[in-house]
């Protein structure tokens, strides 16, 4: 079974060409449109992966994370963070983040940053 990946970003151009080129490479993709669907979402079935953008409304991805970190039932899972922030490293570095993608997005750039969190999909960048 693929690892599954779940992107949280406002931005539905975003979340369109993530999933597309994740779901392209071997990996099961799920979308949500901010922080509170994700929290629905992870809370159901945890993903293997999330890449969650910094800045949304509601609740920005700093404290999307920080609330699952403080839940003591929910595992670890690895945290990329979209960023077009300077701080987005700074601050992501105290919730354990595996990684940062700037925007705009490199697909190259995601899919090796992902294949290093997540191996096992089908077309693993080296």
């Amino acid at each position: 079974m693929p690892p599954r990946i779940l992107i949280v970003d406002d931005d539905p151009t975003i979340r369109d060409l993530s999933r597309m080129h994740l779901g392209n490479a071997g990996y099961d993709v799920e979308v949500a449109q901010d922080a509170l669907v994700a929290g629905r979402m992870v809370l159901r079935s945890p993903p293997d992966l999330i890449i969650v953008d910094v800045n949304m409304p509601h609740m920005d991805g700093f404290e999307f994370v920080a609330a699952l970190r403080a839940d003591k039932s929910m595992p670890q899972i690895p945290v990329i963070f979209l960023t077009s922030e300077e701080e987005g490293e700074y601050r992501g570095k105290d919730l354990g983040a595996v990684g940062y993608i700037t925007k705009p997005v490199r697909v190259d750039r995601l899919l090796q940053l992902v294949a290093k969190c997540v191996p096992g999909g089908m077309h693993p960048i080296g």
